[in-house]
């Protein structure tokens, strides 16, 4: 067979013992930027590449929902890209999976007063699971991915997942739940770059999407109203009650909890007060708001379940870790101890704002040691009992 372009023999850029035109790379592709940029550079470098496009809510409406990834205009950019390069290109139906998975669990999780993350679950799930699951059945050697994250593998052999290079754009915490074996199996080409040499590349390649705008919300979330998702999926879900104080002390009422989020600040509903209120707990089965002030916020202590491990082994008497328990923050420093799949994280200084439901993802320095899910949080105000 004819040797690609600029092999010599020997590894090739994604690790195999072949020439690329005898490798066969699966790549997700969504129609924004980073995938389709993903797509043209390993075809440029000679693999077998094929192009997968995932459906994963109802057509009709996804055609006209823009700013969000696996829309209808998405998954049409992704055909125009594929034909452009000169690959295959199919649209698998996952709506079914996505709902029952992704969007279900989303909508119970908030009935439970808790914050959900569906994109770290479409990762855990859908993306990384079934969809890796047909590439193996196309007999693909590696899945490739436009996330900002990298793969680096250690002289044990062992895959690593570390931070991307452009901390702007770094996706790790989205991917914590990545299991080793997945990691063997998945490539990051843009783990390397960042987003404006993507764009150029884009632009080099005269990809249709070379412009396209990066997708903000939640694909099934129009314009952020995620009560009327959970309204659709959940009638009658919204059970009105009564908002308190952190002494018990009722100041108002509510029409749902679904409508409130741990710190939040804006449109409680309740006024008079000396200094500004924040929601610091819900609490579902007493149906109440609790509010109190900004440092009632503060967790010193945090419980995680479903922990997904890929460091090595954690001494009985913790790890040092940096913490990121928000994706919008930045980490901070904490003892991790770890027994049976859960994580009990003690942090150096009390953090505002965190919510069952949401991520704590464990790093040290740039690589991700695992992650899991924030069930539990101790207050550091003792008015406030362990949620």
């Amino acid at each position: 067979m004819e040797q690609s372009a600029g092999y010599a023999g020997g590894i090739n850029s994604l690790g195999f013992d072949r020439a690329p035109a005898d490798t066969r790379v699966v790549v997700a592709m969504s129609g924004g930027v980073d995938s389709s940029v993903t797509a043209a550079l390993l075809k440029e470098q000679g693999y077998d590449v094929v192009g997968i496009t995932l459906q994963l809510y109802d057509h009709g409406v996804a055609v006209q929902k823009k700013g969000s990834c696996c829309a209808g205009q998405d998954i049409h950019d992704a055909r125009r890209v594929a034909e452009a390069l000169g690959i295959p290109h199919y649209v698998l139906d996952y709506e079914s999976r996505f709902k029952n998975q992704v969007m279900e669990e989303f909508a119970d999780s908030y009935i439970k007063g808790e914050t959900p993350i569906p994109c770290v679950r479409c990762n855990q799930t859908v993306k990384f699971k079934d969809l890796l699951d047909t590439a193996r059945d196309l007999g693909a050697a590696c899945m490739a991915t436009g996330h900002y994250v990298q793969r680096v593998v250690g002289k044990d052999g062992k895959s690593r997942l570390v931070r991307g290079i452009d901390s702007g754009k770094d996706q790790s915490y989205f991917l914590f739940a990545t299991t080793q074996e997945q990691m063997d199996f998945l490539r990051f080409p843009l783990g390397h770059m960042d987003k404006t040499e993507t764009r150029e590349h884009a632009e080099r390649f005269g990809l249709s999407v070379a412009d396209k705008p990066d997708s903000q919300d939640i694909c099934f979330v129009p314009e952020g109203r995620y009560v009327d998702v959970i309204e659709r999926l959940r009638p009658g879900a919204l059970e009105p009650g009564e908002i308190v104080d952190v002494d018990g002390n009722v100041l108002g009422t509510h029409e749902g909890i679904v409508k409130y989020t741990i710190g939040q600040r804006r449109g409680l509903g309740v006024g008079g007060t000396a200094e500004p209120l924040y929601v610091v707990k819900l609490d579902p089965t007493k149906k109440q708001v609790i509010v109190g002030p900004r440092e009632a916020l503060l967790t010193r202590a945090i419980g995680v379940k479903d922990v997904n491990w890929i460091g090595e082994s954690v001494p009985e008497n913790g790890l040092n870790v940096v913490a990121k328990i928000r994706s919008t923050r930045p980490g901070v420093p904490a003892r991790l101890f770890l027994e049976d799949g859960r994580a009990h994280l003690v942090l150096d200084v009390p953090e505002a704002g965190v919510a069952p439901g949401q991520a704590a993802v464990f790093y040290d320095g740039d690589r991700v040691l695992g992650g899991g899910w924030i069930d539990q949080t101790e207050s550091a105000d003792p008015r406030l009992s362990a949620a």
